[in-house]
């Protein structure tokens, strides 16, 4: 004999909802340093706006699409990687006069908070820190994309953004009257998902800490 067939209650749909959304896949993504770039320009004495570049060295993020309000972000910057296309240049930039990257060969970046603009665009808040000093910065950014490359390889979220930095901030004093006083930086990121992004950051950190001892 045939059991009747019960309707599922309705009251427990909220109840599976919710327990999908705990199971859900997490979204934490490592910053592929080989597709990000930090791109950073600043006027010289009028004639121009030469730009230079530096390395990401290691990061992560949290982002989920349908779900701003949990967003984070923390990267780590290659000071000593700065190319400006010429090696004295790139010396000079390195130095204590500016980058000072023998004394903090990192920049750090930790974001505090993400407002959401719209499905594309938000504000990132954080503090940046810098030669050893700490400002809160807000930086613009769009999504680009995110989605599975051409090969299936790996899901990947891409972003720019753009902020506009006081060197003098960061004790970046030097040549006042020829070198200007803002600096626009640019970036552009790429994250491959990976649900162990926290740990291999962790783990980057640690061995990093275990270097400069």
């Amino acid at each position: 004999m045939n059991t009747p067939m019960r309707r599922f209650p309705w009251f427990a749909l909220p109840l599976l909802a919710a327990a999908a959304a705990r199971a859900a896949p997490p979204q934490d993504y490592r910053i592929d340093p080989v597709h990000s770039q930090v791109i950073f320009c600043v006027d010289h004495d009028g004639f121009s706006t030469p730009c230079g570049r530096l390395r990401v060295a290691a990061g992560w993020l949290h982002f989920d699409r349908d779900d701003w309000s949990r967003s984070r972000v923390v990267a780590d910057i290659d000071l000593a990687s700065v190319d400006m296309g010429d090696a004295g240049w790139e010396k000079a930039v390195r130095g204590r006069d500016f980058l000072d990257a023998k004394r903090a060969p990192l920049a750090h970046f930790e974001s505090v908070s993400v407002q959401r603009r719209d499905d594309d665009h938000g504000v990132l808040h954080g503090t940046l820190t810098l030669r050893g000093a700490s400002r809160e910065v807000t930086i613009p950014f769009t999504v680009n994309r995110v989605g599975i490359t051409a090969f299936g390889l790996h899901t990947i979220a891409g972003f720019s953004g753009a902020v506009t930095l006081a060197r003098r901030d960061f004790g970046m004093t030097a040549f006042a009257k020829s070198i200007g006083a803002d600096v626009q930086v640019r970036l552009e990121i790429e994250a491959i998902l990976d649900s162990r992004a926290p740990e291999l950051y962790r783990q980057y950190e640690a061995t990093h800490a275990a270097t400069q001892q």
